[in-house]
């Protein structure tokens, strides 16, 4: 049996008609930590962008390459613009190297639209998927402390390479990486 815990996190907004404070809740669906598998492919509930449900255990497949995972926000700012440099280059690097890349939404409930919404104006190259309980801040080092935030996999699912943040010219860096891994 899964254990669902429940968190809830009050916040409370002055409402600008009556001055009176509402309370605002954001319900937490991930399961206890240690029910979560810990290692590679993992076992979290994915959401594609066609609304079906998935689990990462699927998604993750390696198929002998490695495998590059960008977890990006709707309301994240360098996340767009690392996400959009990656759209620019990713075509010619499919072209050279053989790899596979998922970008991961590690949105809250409440931006499920705008996920949706920013995926399709997007029109990026590769799968889009959603981490509909948050639960890779469980798995990942670092718990999806800031983001953006890149993982990368060699071919037998062996977490290599991490980077937090973007600044422009890391897509590169990143690219390197998997070129690499290619070598090997």
């Amino acid at each position: 049996m899964q254990i669902i815990k429940t968190i809830t996190l009050l916040v409370f907004a002055l409402s600008l008609n009556t001055g009176v404070a509402q309370n605002i809740y954001a319900v937490s669906t991930a399961r206890d930590k240690s029910v979560i598998k810990k290692e590679f492919p993992y076992d979290i509930t994915l959401k594609a962008m066609d609304k079906t449900t998935t689990t990462s255990d699927k998604a993750f497949k390696t198929n002998g390459k490695p495998l590059i995972v960008a977890f990006w926000l709707t309301t994240c700012f360098p996340c767009r613009m690392e996400l959009q440099a990656i759209k620019e280059k990713y075509p010619a690097w499919k072209k050279e190297t053989d790899f596979e890349f998922l970008a991961i939404s590690y949105d809250f409930l409440r931006n499920e639209e705008n996920i949706y919404q920013r995926v399709k104006e997007e029109q990026w190259p590769f799968t889009a998927l959603w981490d509909i309980n948050k639960e890779f801040g469980s798995v990942l080092p670092g718990e999806l402390n800031g983001l953006p935030q890149v993982f990368v996999f060699d071919k037998d699912g062996k977490l290599v390479y991490q980077k937090r943040k973007y600044m422009p010219g890391d897509e590169d860096i990143l690219y390197a990486k998997v070129k690499e891994l290619q070598k090997l």
